[in-house]
Formats: structure tokens, C-alpha cells, sequence
């Protein structure tokens, strides 16, 4: 049974970066709650693991992410591929910290996906202010809207006009970096 939801911090500028060795590791369910957290998942975030377990995984999506973002994480992985991103996560204090992410659907035996798999770690300076720029005018663009729909379309060609320049896919150009 889901406990009441953790309340979101209200965000800050303080950074809490990874190390370059660091690993983050979360599973969820098919819904997105948050199954296992590693030690350094619960480190960063400052949270417990009863904090966590059995919650949205969303708890630490910072307000500076785009939703288009999430959508077509979401996309990826309902059609049982791989996904690849840059994410601005929130802290339990509203700091903040950014990872290279990579998520994986896990399957049962028979195929079915049953929860995701996803490791984080560290995330070049570089990369990091491409994809900050970029969310900046996403996140405008989708405030622009009352109707979400309407906002994540607008936002989404905003990230594949970008992607579309680079001449690659989104996961080999956020590979490209590593």
C-alpha cells in the first residue's frame, strides 16, 4: 500500500554535484515507485530509504526539468528501449544535483516489463550547460501553455529542432559526451 507522498522542497541554488566516481542506482515498479535506493541516491538526496520506498520516483524532479523530457523518457521506455538523458534532479533541502542518466525497463522471464532499472552518475560541465540552455527555453515555452498537451508539443520541438541540428539521435548525441 502507497503512503502519503513525500512534500516536494522548494528549490535553491545550491548544488550538490556527484563525484566523478559516484553511482546512482534506483529500481521502480511499472508505475514509477521507487522500489530500491542505494546509499548514494539516499546520501544525495538526504533522504531515508522509508522516505522513499513505495513513492513516486517524480519526488525528486526539479521544476527546471521539462515535462517534454519526461514524456519522451516515457516514450522510450513503453516501446522496451533504453533511455539516455541529462537530468536536473531536487534534493530533500531544494538543493539540486545534475546526472547522466541511463534508465532500462526490466522484464520478467516471459518478456513482460515489470519495473525499471536506472544507474546515474556524473555529467560533464559541458554537456550540462548545453542541456541547462536548452531546458531553459522548454521549460518557457511550456509555461507559455495552460494545456499541458499543448505545452509538451511546443516544448518537444523545441528539444528535436536541437536534436535535428546536431544530424543524430537524442541518445547518441547525450552518448557523444561520455
Amino acid at each position: 500500500m502507497s503512503r502519503k507522498s513525500i512534500i516536494k522542497a522548494t528549490p535553491t541554488n545550491v548544488e550538490h554535484p556527484l563525484k566523478k566516481d559516484d553511482l546512482i542506482v534506483t529500481k521502480t515498479d511499472i508505475k514509477g515507485r521507487i522500489t530500491y535506493a542505494n546509499k548514494t541516491f539516499l546520501d544525495i538526496c538526504s533522504f531515508e530509504e522509508t522516505d522513499v520506498l513505495d513513492q513516486p520516483h517524480n519526488v525528486i524532479r526539479h521544476p527546471d526539468m521539462p515535462k517534454a523530457v519526461f514524456r519522451m523518457l516515457w516514450d522510450v521506455l513503453k516501446r522496451g528501449d533504453e533511455f539516455f538523458g541529462v537530468v536536473k534532479n531536487l534534493c530533500s533541502d531544494g538543493g539540486y544535483y545534475w546526472v547522466f542518466a541511463n534508465i532500462t525497463p526490466s522484464f520478467d522471464p516471459s518478456g513482460k516489463v515489470v519495473g525499471y532499472f536506472s544507474v546515474r552518475r556524473h555529467v560533464e560541465k559541458e554537456l550540462i550547460g548545453i542541456m541547462e540552455n536548452l531546458y531553459k527555453q522548454m521549460v518557457q515555452e511550456e509555461n507559455r501553455y495552460k494545456d499541458d498537451k499543448k505545452a509538451i508539443e511546443a516544448s518537444t520541438k523545441i528539444l528535436t529542432d536541437f536534436i535535428d541540428e546536431q544530424g543524430v539521435s537524442y541518445n547518441e548525441y547525450i552518448i557523444s559526451f561520455t
